[in-house]
């Protein structure tokens, strides 16, 4: 997709040797998924950016299909933070690790840089820092990436957000009737 795309972009001009995969063939580096783990080095870290939903349970169960224990998978997409868990628990039956990230910052992203609400362990968010580092808007760390908590807690910090950006949208919306 666009946001996905355009994080590629930005992770690739600071020096991030990314490999995507995306059904469209006109935007994809790699054939499958299967390609997509050959193509990436132990242990791997697969970032997944598809809708929240039957969508991102479906994809997590096919990435972990061709991963290997050790390796790491982000939900960055708009998941229910109680989905989280189930996929934490799902991918550790795999021996696989497992971040949240709620992402913010559409379109813009790719210019401005993406806020980032991070939910796991301390060392799985370490492990990442240089990913999360390249993605976030220029400036102090804390102004653009939170780690909020263990997993459950990146899509949860979202989740507040997001009702508080719509409620001030309605808001405005409201004043400027």
């Amino acid at each position: 997709g666009k946001m996905g795309n355009n994080m590629r972009a930005r992770l690739r001009g600071a020096g991030i040797e990314v490999i995507g995969y995306d059904p469209n063939p006109e935007v994809t580096d790699v054939t499958s998924l299967a390609s997509l783990a050959s193509a990436l080095v132990a242990p791997r870290v697969v970032w997944v950016m598809v809708p929240s939903g039957k969508v991102t349970d479906g994809v997590i169960r096919e990435v972990s299909e061709v991963l290997t224990p050790g390796d790491l998978v982000i939900d960055g997409g708009n998941s229910r933070f109680t989905d989280d868990l189930a996929h934490a628990e799902f991918l550790a039956t795999r021996q696989l690790k497992f971040i949240d990230v709620g992402v913010s910052g559409g379109i813009w992203g790719l210019k401005n840089g993406y806020g980032l609400m991070a939910g796991g362990s301390e060392e799985d968010i370490a492990a990442v820092m240089p990913v999360f580092d390249a993605l976030r808007p220029d400036g102090p760390r804390d102004e653009g990436f939170v780690h909020a908590g263990p997993v459950g807690a990146g899509h949860y910090v979202k989740m507040v957000h997001n009702g508080i950006e719509y409620a001030l949208m309605q808001a405005w919306a409201e004043g400027y009737e």
